[in-house]
């Protein structure tokens, strides 16, 4: 039975990461990289870089979170003990046991590490086992190639690309590339590799 309640403190965690609700006193964790790494929103929808993208961003992030539309975690290292970025479930839809899985950034030291693929693995594993959902969806810019290999290599499926899809604070409109793992996929294979991947 799915059971999901975006009131309610969901904390997922293993040895290396942690992940739970992001707040709005969050802000003071995170500025840091909204001022000094601004490239990091290169391909990102909105504008997240400065106070106020930053604020902008947690804001509508929280909104979301209050409707029950959206769900986004800060990234905590437990490695390096220090915040590392946010991720989110978002496009919640319950009753189609579906989910998309995104905004995710993690600042520049923290990439490559290894990191990535555990909030993943936490986040799958929430999706699939706990949700019980039959689909996690991803969506980035089909130009952002890190992206794309990044989801690729925890076992996305790339679907398609839509084309001149969405705007960007940038004034540009994006082809959005469509990847996914359905509930079949993860018990057939993928959880397993990611696990390994990480272990």
């Amino acid at each position: 039975m799915i059971a999901f309640d975006s009131t309610k403190s969901y904390i997922l965690e293993n040895d290396t990461v942690l992940l739970r609700p992001l707040l709005d006193t969050d802000y003071e964790n995170l500025l840091h990289f909204a001022i000094k790494e601004p490239d990091i929103w290169k391909f990102s929808l909105i504008a997240v870089s400065g106070k106020d993208g930053l604020k902008n961003y947690i804001d509508t992030a929280l909104a979301a979170r209050a409707i029950g539309n959206e769900y986004p975690f800060i990234v905590f290292d437990k490695r390096t003990q220090q915040y590392a970025g946010s991720t989110r479930f978002y496009d919640i839809q319950l009753h189609n046991k579906s989910a998309q899985l995104g905004y995710t950034w993690y600042g520049k030291s923290f990439q490559g590490t290894g990191l990535n693929k555990n909030c993943k693995l936490l986040l799958l594993q929430f999706a699939f086992e706990n949700l019980e959902l039959e689909r996690v969806e991803f969506r980035a810019d089909n130009n952002n190639e890190r992206s794309k290999a990044a989801m690729k290599s925890i076992g996305c499926v790339e679907e398609g690309v839509l084309r001149s899809h969405v705007d960007t604070f940038t004034g540009i409109r994006r082809n959005s590339v469509i990847l996914s793992i359905l509930k079949q996929e993860w018990y057939g294979g993928v959880k397993e590799n990611l696990a390994a991947k990480i272990n």
